[in-house]
């Protein structure tokens, strides 16, 4: 099954039905249960393996099974393997749809489609092939292997582009949220369309791991533990790891999370890792130092954080290399 030339409305349907049922039954013991007897929003990772760590995605499939498709030297084998024989785990920080700058193009041209009620929609079909293809990839290794992957919200986690529940209505290069619940309605229908919001409103915030935490978004202020596992009913937690600008994050955050949420044991050397606004270089440091800013669209970088000793990112965000998607001058004419 494959997304690249878009897949007919049942079998998208069923992917993401398939999905959600994994999410609703993931085990309390790595994703502790809210006061409704729900999968919060906090994930607790193995401590023992080592873990990969995926940057915004922004419809780049071929990124996605480029890291897939990396091989680990000190396991011998790929990372989608490893996951799959839970030797690693992978998490993602979110942003799966929405091709960003490398796209620009694409989108202005959607963006006459879109007055034309999407026909044709040559444009469009290529943007949602690529995110959708990308949401394939991570879904189908979420669904074989769901304690070790997981798959974070994003502040573009926001299908039917609404205003409210910590999200906002999206445009950046076009009007990127209403096209594509436009699109998903228009050409799928409202049950696919209902599948990609309940699957997104069930995504975790935040995962924690041996020395670090992950999460789409710098936190804007401190959040308890307990606060982030009743993220549902509690939407300023969602805007709060999902949608802090840089420099907007209230002083000490980063580090009184860390305190809060890891041991004393595991709390030297730790950092906070995510992305949400583009850096230029490999990284960014940010939160006085302890939050590790590493979203760079142009590169196919991850992070690989070991088990054994506190991340280092100079020594631990790669460039894998491979995997460079659609540009403006590859695709959509």
């Amino acid at each position: 099954m494959s997304f690249l030339v878009g897949p007919p409305a049942d079998e998208l349907l069923g992917f993401f039905s398939g999905l959600n049922r994994v999410l609703a039954d993931e085990d309390c013991s790595y994703r502790p249960y809210d006061g409704d007897g729900l999968p919060g929003g906090l994930v607790e990772l193995a401590l023992d393996i080592p873990t990969v760590v995926l940057p915004d995605i922004h419809a780049r499939p071929r990124f996605v099974r480029s890291v897939l498709d990396y091989e680990l030297p000190e396991l011998g084998m790929t990372v989608e393997e490893a996951v799959r024989c839970e030797e690693a785990q992978l998490v993602c920080v979110g942003d799966y749809f929405h091709g960003e700058g490398r796209v620009a193009r694409r989108w202005r041209e959607a963006l006459a489609e879109f007055g034309q009620e999407f026909e044709p929609s040559p444009a469009m079909d290529a943007e949602m092939a690529e995110g959708l293809e990308a949401l394939r990839l991570l879904g189908t290794l979420k669904s074989a292997s769901p304690r070790f992957t997981q798959l974070l919200k994003g502040n573009h986690e926001n299908v039917a582009n609404e205003e409210g529940g910590g999200n906002h209505p999206f445009g950046k290069y076009a009007y990127e949220g209403a096209m594509v619940a436009s699109y998903i309605s228009l050409k799928y229908g409202e049950r696919v369309l209902s599948a990609i919001y309940a699957f997104e409103k069930s995504l975790p915030l935040v995962a924690v791991g041996n020395r670090f935490v992950i999460s789409h978004a710098e936190p804007e202020r401190p959040y308890a533990r307990e606060r982030i596992i009743g993220y549902r009913r509690d939407p300023e937690v969602v805007y709060g790891l999902t949608w802090t600008a840089d420099d907007r994050s209230e002083e000490g955050s980063v580090d009184a999370m860390l305190d809060d949420l890891l041991s004393t044991d595991r709390r030297e050397g730790a950092l906070w890792f995510g992305g949400h606004r583009p850096v230029f270089n490999r990284y960014r440091l940010r939160g006085g130092g302890s939050y590790v800013q590493f979203h760079n669209p142009s590169r196919s970088q991850v992070a690989f954080l070991p088990a054994d000793r506190p991340p280092d990112p100079e020594r631990d965000i790669i460039e894998i290399g491979e995997g460079q998607d659609t540009r403006d001058d590859q695709s959509a004419r």
